[in-house]
């Protein structure tokens, strides 16, 4: 199955596209399931507001729309709705009560920032430090292990800003991997940022590195295409050069997350 679980909407702010023009780039590509999985709205208890993510105002008609396009579009392909959210244990108490009232089919686990994004910067831009490497882990370790996500999206996120894969990289990496295989919690092979890193000549994610110690440690993979442009999904190019990476790694793939109904 080709399958795509990790897809935004303009709603994040950062992304083109209508909804249903994702769903048609979807078909398009030969895609048999796709997960629409918007940056998740936190109801903030301060006046903080987010300029990466849909508000609360805003969710009812991103359920509502999300809904509307699986009807339409059942006989073509299969749609599921869920939320791309962080580990901020201040507020994973309403992130609950809003999974049970939208009864979302997942959530996947973007650790973009450490607790919060109220007070911490993005790990994908401000991880230049041993320091910051160690937020990165303590954060994924602790959301993996919450049981609330589907998948960790990005593992490697802290290479998009982290100078090269030194043994501190390792040591983090390792420690991620091992928490991963032993919740039998996959990881996200991410091809998101593919494009741009070959026309800038740069590696950040995927990092092969990072997948290495993923395949020693015994980690299972999905591919996400962390799609922000809806014609990211009808170029199949980087999704088939994905999936023979992971088969030379040795690297089981799965294609479907454990849905929350199924847990």
């Amino acid at each position: 199955m080709r399958t795509n679980y990790h897809t935004h909407t303009t709603r994040c702010l950062h992304a083109t596209g209508s909804d249903e023009e994702f769903v048609l780039s979807a078909v398009k590509g030969g895609y048999q399931e796709l997960g629409f999985s918007d940056h998740t709205p936190w109801k903030y208890r301060t006046d903080y507001v987010s300029d990466i993510r849909m508000t609360p105002e805003e969710l009812p008609d991103y359920v509502e729309s999300i809904r509307s396009l699986k009807e339409k579009y059942k006989d073509r392909i299969s749609i599921k709705m869920g939320l791309e959210c962080e580990y901020f244990p201040e507020y994973i108490h309403w992130l609950k009560e809003i999974i049970k009232e939208y009864k979302l089919d997942y959530v996947i686990f973007g650790n973009h920032h450490f607790h919060t994004d109220e007070k911490f910067p993005y790990f994908g831009r401000h991880t230049d430090t041993a320091d910051m490497l160690e937020l990165y882990e303590e954060s994924a370790i602790e959301g993996m292990e919450s049981g609330l996500f589907a998948y960790l999206a990005h593992p490697e996120l802290f290479m998009r800003s982290y100078p090269r894969f030194d043994r501190h990289c390792k040591l983090v990496s390792r420690h991620i991997c091992r928490t991963a295989a032993r919740l039998n919690l996959p990881l996200e092979y991410n091809i998101g940022y593919e494009e741009y890193n070959e026309a800038q000549g740069i590696v950040t994610v995927p990092h092969p590195e990072f997948w290495k110690i993923a395949a020693a440690e015994g980690c299972t993979a999905i591919i996400g295409v962390d799609a922000h442009n809806n014609r990211q999904l009808e170029n199949p190019f980087y999704y088939d050069r994905a999936n023979e990476n992971l088969r030379q790694l040795g690297i089981k793939v799965i294609s479907r997350p454990a849905f929350l109904n199924e847990k």
